[in-house]
């Protein structure tokens, strides 16, 4: 009886159970995790826990290094560096969120609906993002950015853009796998249709590498926001964002390297979070990766 019940309740957990079980064993994944979760919450949190607005300015104490009342020490304008980089982190987190699930969901339905046709519609939309992707994703970003103007949204389409052939390539590759299994063929047997084909049984099989791929998609999308903010094309002054911050300190990089360095590190650790927990989906999802 209880080993009857045992082996039930383990069939009945599925895949992604299993999955989730082996991410979970992932130490180095769950740090990402924790480190992850800290800086969403600090985030969200952010205007009841900073310490400082993130745009008082105190100018009789600028450019002050760390000490117990300012931790991260002041800018050049003498603002709370600590405050401004809480705030920081609700841009980048919301411009790498936002960017990459607008990738996600064009090219997922592009790359879909290429590899379910075939043929001319395949190689039509194939051959489309490959004029995309021979751009670099950062020289396009920079021509959407300045072509549509500094700004939030702007700069998620920008990144956005950048991104969705590759997300394209990926779901096409699982969609191709996926589609010549048989329940495909007694969904179209039963008089299923193609759509209904495609987002009901297709993409949610074939979504673990596309999960993976946006875990990391992320970390590069937090990294091309710092890029173009850094070169004055994304968030403007004075809303705070790490880039941007970057940018308004290499000036004084030999005077006050604080104002450089705490920046840093928050894309520095927010990027590892995000590929750790790539990397440990990605062992989780096919172990046999693991050695590789």
């Amino acid at each position: 009886m209880l080993v009857r019940k045992s082996t039930a309740v383990i069939k009945h957990q599925g895949p992604w159970v299993d999955i989730l079980h082996r991410f979970a064993r992932n130490k180095l994944a769950m740090v990402g995790v924790l480190i992850l979760l800290i800086l969403i919450i600090t985030a969200v949190f952010a205007p009841w826990i900073s310490p400082y607005p993130y745009d008082q300015m105190n100018t009789s104490r600028a450019s002050e290094r760390p000490s117990a009342e300012h931790w991260f020490g002041t800018d050049n304008f003498g603002r709370d560096i600590l405050s401004r980089s809480m705030y920081g982190a609700r841009v980048s987190l919301q411009v790498g969120l936002l960017a990459v699930a607008l990738a996600v969901a064009t090219g997922g339905i592009l790359g879909a609906i290429a590899a379910f046709y075939g043929g001319s519609k395949d190689n039509l939309i194939m051959r489309f993002l490959d004029v995309i992707y021979a751009v670099p994703a950062v020289l396009l970003g920079i021509a959407i950015a300045a072509t549509l103007g500094a700004g939030l949204r702007n700069l998620m389409i920008a990144i956005a853009v950048g991104n969705i052939p590759s997300y394209a390539r990926v779901v096409r590759a699982s969609v191709l796998t996926v589609k010549e299994n048989e329940y495909i063929e007694a969904s179209r047997g039963i008089g299923a249709s193609d759509a209904r084909i495609i987002f009901k049984h297709i993409l949610p099989n074939a979504m673990a590498p596309i999960i993976v791929q946006a875990t990391l998609g992320v970390a590069g999308a937090i990294l091309a926001c710092a890029t173009l903010s850094y070169l004055g094309l994304g968030i403007q002054p004075p809303q705070p964002e790490w880039g941007s911050m970057l940018s308004s300190a290499r000036q004084f990089i030999r005077q006050s390297p604080h104002m450089s360095i705490f920046p840093g590190v928050c894309i520095m650790l927010t990027v590892f979070a995000l590929n750790v927990i790539g990397d440990g989906f990605r062992d989780a999802i096919d172990p046999r990766l693991k050695d590789y």
